[in-house]
């Protein structure tokens, strides 16, 4: 058990302050959350899922936006890592972060919040400048962080391996 609060913690932590060090491209309608990336740890370790909540929760803490995103901005990652979680192949696995939070963090910004900068953009549009930017973040920056823990053998899924690290 310390084990897997220990990972979650180091999650949280490098979710949290990597969040914080870009702040500027982190937060709004345009942003390109660089932590997005460690979406990709879901689907190695149980213990990302609560990691990348809480990471997220720290980070919007910081991020000005409020309750809705420290809860429901922190809710849909909890999601999308759990999904992550339960997709078996590295490509599909990482759309639910895009899917979700492109589709409710621009729902929350532009409808629950009501973000000045999002009033002459459409729902639809606000939810592709959202996802694209988590498109950027996972696929660009995740995906190939994924492919090299992959040809390194540094881990292996749980159900293969009994969930062991190798590094």
């Amino acid at each position: 058990m310390s084990r897997y609060l220990s990972r979650a913690a180091i999650i949280a932590a490098l979710y949290a302050i990597v969040t914080i060090l870009f702040a500027p491209i982190s937060f709004g309608l345009a942003q390109i959350r660089i932590s997005e990336a460690f979406t990709v740890f879901a689907y190695f370790e149980p213990a990302a899922i609560p990691g990348l909540w809480l990471g997220a929760m720290i980070a919007n803490v910081y991020g000005g936006f409020g309750p809705w995103d420290i809860f429901f901005g922190s809710g849909l990652t909890l999601l999308a890592a759990w999904l992550t979680w339960r997709i078996k192949r590295p490509i599909p696995a990482l759309l639910p972060p895009v899917i979700l939070n492109g589709l409710g963090i621009a729902f929350m910004l532009k409808y629950i919040l009501a973000i000045p900068d999002t009033a002459m953009i459409t729902y639809p549009v606000a939810a592709l400048m959202v996802g694209g930017g988590e498109a950027i973040a996972v696929y660009a920056i995740g995906y190939p962080m994924l492919l090299y823990i992959l040809r390194a053998k540094l881990f292996v899924r749980p159900e293969v391996s009994g969930g062991k690290f190798r590094g």
